[in-house]
């Protein structure tokens, strides 16, 4: 499995550091100090994407609501079709966080 690749102890460590975040205000703070502006979009941007391609939306409306390469909603489509489900456990918390 890919994910496998991924661990190791700085990943841990930045990990459990996103999870002691307790608000939005301290993750913003936080990604600010950690990450580039586009860094942190791209981020957001891929996010989007996959909830917009989960959502059934077509890669021009995706293309023209998030600026996404077409190369990029390619990655995400496969990454929700053949990936480790990270974005649907996210997504489908985000919907029952709303719905809450």
């Amino acid at each position: 499995m890919q994910i496998d690749k991924l661990r190791g102890e700085q990943l841990d460590q930045l990990f459990d550091a996103i999870l002691s975040l307790k608000n939005r205000e301290e993750c913003y703070k936080f990604f600010d100090d950690i990450a580039t502006m586009s860094e942190v979009h791209a981020l957001a941007q891929r996010l989007q994407v996959a909830k917009m391609l989960t959502e059934g939306d077509t890669y021009n409306a995706i293309e023209h609501d998030t600026n996404a390469s077409t190369a990029t909603i390619s990655r995400v489509r496969r990454c929700i079709n053949y990936g480790s489900d990270g974005y649907k456990i996210a997504l489908d918390r985000l919907l029952d966080d709303h719905e809450s």
